[in-house]
């Protein structure tokens, strides 16, 4: 009785850490939109993740030294390093340049909820996913919830250069590159120790994009931050990018990859929230049809309606489980995922 006590608040904490997750990863769309509104976007990106891959560095020499285990080998950082430049470099330009144009409630809505649509369909054209009723269906549904969206930003709040619907196709070249990124690191970062990997992935991908930001340095006012903008860089960095891995892998010693997945969806509502209360953004009808649309295909076609039997047999820490599959898709706002499993992509 005592052991299944234990097991069970053992339980509630994970959900709480993925749940504490998934709020940092959501609010990282306003905050990041704030920081973007006063400074070129190549500049925002490099601040939160130059910021976070030194806090990472410093989780690595307390964190990883108590932990033990071997260093990853040359061959080991140079691959961590090359899936970072996508996971890190690509996406966060793409999601950036994204918060430049649009709203930031825009992007927590098409960010973590098409990414994976996209990975499973990728999978699917490689012929790496079995082509089931269900995920066929809710691929067509996210497509469909997308086209709806689109539709509905090129018709709302739109400025003179059509800036909204074009940030939300960025939007969407983000949602690609953590697809592509998704599936490289499940081959290429297997076996490898997360927080090292994590980190040496993370230092590549802020080096990359300091070089792309470098002609834009110039053009900030530095001596014209507010504190409040420093305040959100600082926050970028602590929160959504380092607390939000602890508290990840925290949830995912307990909790299984796929119930992980599921509560990623939680993202937008999180991101949906801090645009509205801290930034007062808004969309029209149809583009939250679109979202609805969308939310309802991404959640079918990656559970495939088999979520529930999923939870019942989960109660084994995840460390001592085999993947459900091999090629169940990772989602945006997150750490890379360094032992072959999902992982959540960073907002």
């Amino acid at each position: 009785m005592e052991k299944e006590t234990s097991l069970r608040n053992e339980s509630a904490q994970a959900y709480m850490y993925l749940l504490a997750t998934m709020a940092l990863f959501g609010s990282a769309f306003a905050s990041s939109k704030s920081v973007v509104g006063h400074m070129p976007h190549q500049v925002a990106a490099v601040l939160r993740f130059g910021g976070g891959a030194v806090i990472l560095v410093i989780l690595l020499v307390f964190i990883g030294r108590k932990a033990g285990g071997p260093s990853l080998t040359r061959s080991q950082i140079l691959r961590a390093a090359a899936v970072g430049l996508i996971g890190v470099f690509a996406y966060n330009l793409f999601f950036f340049w994204g918060l430049s144009l649009a709203p930031s409630i825009d992007g927590s809505i098409i960010v973590p909820v098409l990414s994976p649509v996209i990975t499973t369909g990728i999978l699917l054209a490689m012929g790496r996913e079995k082509a089931s009723g269900a995920r066929i269906g809710g691929l067509a549904l996210g497509v469909s919830g997308a086209v709806v969206f689109f539709i509905g930003a090129g018709g709302t709040g739109v400025d003179a250069g059509g800036s909204r619907l074009t940030g939300d196709l960025v939007y969407l070249l983000g949602a690609l590159s953590w697809a592509v990124y998704s599936i490289a690191s499940k081959k290429v970062l297997v076996g490898m120790d997360p927080l090292r990997a994590t980190t040496f992935g993370t230092l590549a991908g802020a080096f990359a994009l300091l070089l792309f930001a470098v002609p834009t340095l110039p053009d900030v006012e530095w001596s014209a931050l507010s504190s409040t903008t420093w305040l959100n860089v600082v926050y970028l960095a602590v929160g959504p990018t380092a607390m939000a891995y602890l508290f990840y892998y925290r949830g995912l010693r307990v909790v299984s990859p796929s119930t992980a997945t599921v509560i990623m969806f939680s993202v937008p509502v999180f991101g949906v929230t801090c645009a509205v209360v801290f930034l007062g953004e808004s969309f029209g009808g149809l583009q939250l049809a679109g979202a609805v649309i969308m939310l309802a295909g991404a959640l079918l076609a990656v559970t495939q309606g088999r979520f529930r039997q999923r939870a019942a047999r989960e109660p084994e820490p995840e460390r001592e489980r085999e993947p459900e599959r091999e090629t169940e898709p990772a989602v945006p706002d997150s750490p890379l995922r360094a032992d072959g499993r999902e992982s959540v992509g960073r907002g």
